[in-house]
């Protein structure tokens, strides 16, 4: 978070067809003196429109897919990943569940809409794979599918009738049908089970015939006319108590407002949509649009359909403008037809458009142009261009990374150190002489841990800023065998409008607040000055309630235990320059947000020989401390240490944290002449870790149940990596592949 003077901030919930269309303008050209935040329940957005061709092969995952991580960062909006409970009308805030609330000048909503189950007795949920959300739809379909005996028919029912549902029914046969590799073909019987209005209401009669035609073609056996009332293992019952045997449910109905929108104090439609005027605004707070399928236009008769929000989309961006000028609101009108194209996934299309019915390949050519077209405006995640100050045109700071990874080099510390003349003091009992994590300091009744810890934040988000640099902040006292006890925090304010500071520094001190209060520390004070960009951290003491495991107490034969995995220097520096996809994004992020204070009990209940967490200086350079103040030696198994998903990707596009190169040279002498530290091979044990776990080392007879215990808390991917050698000379890190 950088310097920002904006005085108004445009809040997106939800990032749909039109929402999709503020961000992709916003990147083009920001509104003057706003900022823009998205919020969203998923760090992915899906375009329903190539849905059924991915579920029939005819495309990959990633061509349905808008990366918001991605595309936040390239355009520096913020990305909020929570799940909203609420809105305060009044105070013109966001509420969420497990943050804080969020302000805002304007919001507009369009978290769509989801399948209805109204009046629907299910008795066997396992069964039912909703089509919502998009974002999990192939994964569900794949694990039920999975869970059933391959060797016998799969009896699969679509519900719904609407264009979507058809399609689905279409490209899902498609799958099926299709040779997999490695795999025997399935053996499946497919229906599409259309409710009272039947198969595709609302088309022509010529543009239902054609569909109801090739689901003939296809075997795909169509029953129309009940509504289904019940649910069970193994069937559906319909009205008429007719029953339909369904191993899968795909339950693609008539769409219904999602529940968050049954919970806000707005006027509503009578499936729940918040209704609108026609300059989209909720008619019941000028503040707050409704776009897509979440609103519904006082007066107009419309399907939900995603041909509505996109066009809707130019008319929001030009009256998020106007709003914040005060000026008058531009009119949507919905356009009174529209072209509608049906995928039967064989390499053909259903059109219907101006009273006309067509079938054939030129309806797929163009279906397929118009979806990549709509899409390829979405996926452009090349960074906005940098503003840097005249006086300094070549400045590459906003390049420089950030968090752990942004610490000074360790052998400029230790060159400058060593010149100093530090005076002593008796109480000291382990500082700069015998440093280690942390200090310790002998007071009259008790020992006293003394450390402090503090970055510019790598996230685009005060909340998590708070919370992870509380957790780096307090982790040098728990491998220390210390409880941290008070805080005092050190904050650096972006140079912003009062009012943005207010809710950068509320979402920022509730973030730190939360993590101090689970450690059962208070927080007692602190400094904070206005700066470039965003940093926190806090100086912690702890009282010593376990013998400190210091980084010198190895025994050669221990195993070396590493309780996270390494890469969140290369995960956050892609995310700097726009090219971490959203897919690995929550992986770290949660990572970082995993306390050390499990270290406590390790020391109490484990007889763990020596500790240290992982940082800045990466594995490598503090496994170096710990040899060093050892004397010992150690094997580390490079195949067994592991690292964040799209580490491996990342790194093979060259890139890797600013600090990863200084870790190199601090650690290269401890390394056999033979190894190439520039390898990429290597590059995870240089990379600096913000939020890292432990590194430790324990006797070999313990580890098993000191794994086990581990992954019962959580630390699930906890392992082996290496063992403690003697040293014949100095010491020396011997890398060992399988």
């Amino acid at each position: 978070m950088q310097t920002n003077s904006a005085k108004n901030t445009i809040v997106l919930l939800g990032i749909g067809h039109t929402n999709a269309h503020i961000l992709k303008s916003w990147k083009m050209k920001p509104i003057d003196d706003c900022q823009l935040i998205c919020v969203s329940n998923f760090p992915i957005s899906t375009y329903s429109g190539m849905l059924p061709g991915v579920l029939a092969g005819q495309y990959p995952i990633e061509a349905m897919e808008i990366d918001l991580v991605r595309l936040c960062a390239s355009a520096n909006v913020r990305l909020i990943i929570g799940d909203v409970t609420g809105i305060d009308r009044q105070q013109k805030r966001i509420q969420f569940a497990g943050r804080p609330d969020l302000s805002y000048d304007l919001l507009s909503i369009g978290v769509g809409s989801r399948p209805s189950f109204d009046g629907i007795k299910i008795k066997d949920q396992q069964s039912v794979v909703s089509i919502k959300p998009m974002q999990t739809f192939n994964e569900r379909l794949n694990t039920r599918i999975g869970q059933l005996d391959s060797e016998k028919e799969i009896l699969i029912a679509v519900v719904g009738g609407g264009i979507g549902s058809i399609e689905v029914a279409f490209c899902l046969d498609r799958q099926l049908s299709s040779n997999r590799a490695g795999a025997s073909p399935l053996k499946y019987k497919l229906k599409l089970v259309a409710g009272k209005t039947g198969v595709g209401s609302g088309l022509l009669p010529s543009t239902r015939q054609l569909v109801l035609d090739r689901l003939e073609d296809r075997s795909i056996e169509v029953i129309q006319g009940q509504r289904v009332k019940a649910i069970d293992a193994d069937a559906l019952t319909l009205e008429n108590e007719k029953t339909v045997a369904a191993d899968i449910v795909l339950w693609a109905t008539n769409a219904v407002a999602p529940e968050l929108l049954e919970r806000l104090d707005f006027e509503k439609d009578g499936r729940g949509f918040l209704t609108t005027t026609s300059t989209l605004q909720t008619k019941t707070d000028g503040n707050v649009f409704a776009v897509g399928d979440s609103g519904t236009i006082e007066g107009a008769v419309l399907d939900k359909a995603g041909v509505y929000a996109v066009r809707q989309g130019p008319v929001l961006w030009e009256n998020l403008k106007l709003a914040i000028e005060n000026r008058p609101l531009k009119t949507y009108r919905p356009q009174t037809d529209y072209l509608k194209l049906i995928n039967t996934a064989n390499g053909r299309s259903i059109a219907q458009f101006k009273g006309r019915s067509f079938y054939g390949l030129w309806c797929w050519w163009l279906k397929d142009r118009i979806d990549k077209k709509f899409m390829a405006m979405y996926q452009n995640y090349e960074p906005m261009p940098m503003k840097v100050a005249p006086a300094d045109p070549k400045s590459t700071e906003a390049m420089r990374c950030l968090g752990c990874g942004g610490k000074i080099g360790s052998e400029i510390l230790s060159s400058v150190l060593g010149e100093l003349d530090i005076a002593e003091h008796p109480s000291v009992i382990i500082g700069l002489k015998n440093p280690d994590d942390a200090a310790v300091v002998k007071t009259k009744d008790n020992q006293v841990t003394v450390t402090t810890d503090f970055f510019a934040s790598p996230l685009n988000d005060p909340y998590l800023t708070g919370r992870i640099a509380t957790l780096n902040s307090i982790s040098d006292c728990f491998v220390m065998g210390a409880q941290p006890s008070a805080a005092l925090a050190l904050i650096q304010l972006p140079l912003q409008h009062a009012k943005t500071q207010l809710q950068t520094m509320r979402e920022l001190m509730s973030g730190s607040v939360e993590e101090l209060n689970r450690a059962n520390c208070a927080i007692v004070g602190g400094h904070s000055i206005e700066g470039p960009r965003l940093t926190a951290g806090f100086t912690v003491l702890g009282d010593q309630i376990s013998e400190a495991k210091t980084k010198g107490m190895l025994n050669v034969g221990d195993a070396l235990i590493l309780t996270k995995p390494l890469g969140s220097g290369v995960l956050l520096a892609a995310l700097m320059q726009a090219q971490l996809s959203g897919h690995y994004y929550q992986e770290v992020v949660d990572a970082m947000l995993q306390s050390n204070a499990i270290a406590l009990e390790l020391i109490r209940d484990h007889e763990v020989s020596a500790m240290t967490d992982v940082t800045g200086f990466g594995l490598a350079g503090h496994l170096k401390e710990m040899l060093v103040a050892s004397g010992v030696s150690a094997e580390v198994w490079l195949d067994k240490v592991a690292t964040f998903s799209g580490f491996d990707e990342l790194v093979q596009q060259g890139i890797e944290s600013t600090l990863a190169p200084d870790n190199r040279v601090n650690a290269a002498d401890y390394f056999l002449p033979s190894e190439n530290i520039n390898s990429v091979e290597l590059a995870k044990l240089f990379d600096p870790q913000t939020g890292g776990g432990i590194l430790l080392g324990i006797a070999q007879e313990k580890t098993a149940g000191l794994l086990d215990f581990l992954s019962e808390n959580g630390f699930a991917k906890s392992a082996v990596v290496g063992t403690v050698a003697a040293s014949e000379k100095k010491p020396q890190i011997l890398i060992k592949r399988s």
